[in-house]
């Protein structure tokens, strides 16, 4: 027997063959869909699929209900959008803020359209009933 060639365990009762392989079974094990839901950052151009919004025509949005969730914009949204933003500034996205000579970190250029409330992105706050709100950062009291 060469080095390349497997007959076996006596024990063996068949070789492994392809179609005893499932290809859905790893698909079903590990899930392609992600059950876990977190609150979720839109930008302004996406779609919003929920009676809860109306998107009227020059895409401001319009509250049907009352909000149950703060106002306050929470730390782990707060550097989700930085990231989110930054990385778009760092491919070259349109910079919506005023920046000098010389200043050139996406971080920085983020935190600063942030704090000027010019960053176009809508958060979705899943709440436990299921439903959720979205709210646009311009409409959130950062600290």
């Amino acid at each position: 027997m060469s080095d390349g060639e497997y007959e076996g365990d006596a024990n063996d009762e068949g070789s492994f063959q392809d179609d005893d392989y499932n290809e859905g079974s790893f698909n079903d094990e590990f899930g392609e869909e992600d059950n876990h839901k977190e609150n979720e950052i839109l930008e302004a151009g996406d779609d919003i699929r929920d009676g809860d919004v109306e998107i009227i025509q020059n895409n401001n949005l319009k509250d049907k209900k009352e909000k149950v969730t703060t106002r306050y914009l929470t730390k782990y949204e707060k550097a989700r959008i930085i990231g989110s933003r930054a990385l778009q500034i760092s491919k070259n996205a349109p910079i919506f803020v005023e920046i000098e000579p010389g200043e050139w970190d996406p971080i920085k250029i983020a935190e600063k359209e942030l704090v000027e409330r010019k960053i176009p992105f809508i958060i979705r706050r899943y709440l436990p009933d299921g439903n959720f709100e979205d709210w646009r950062v311009e409409d959130l009291i950062i600290d």
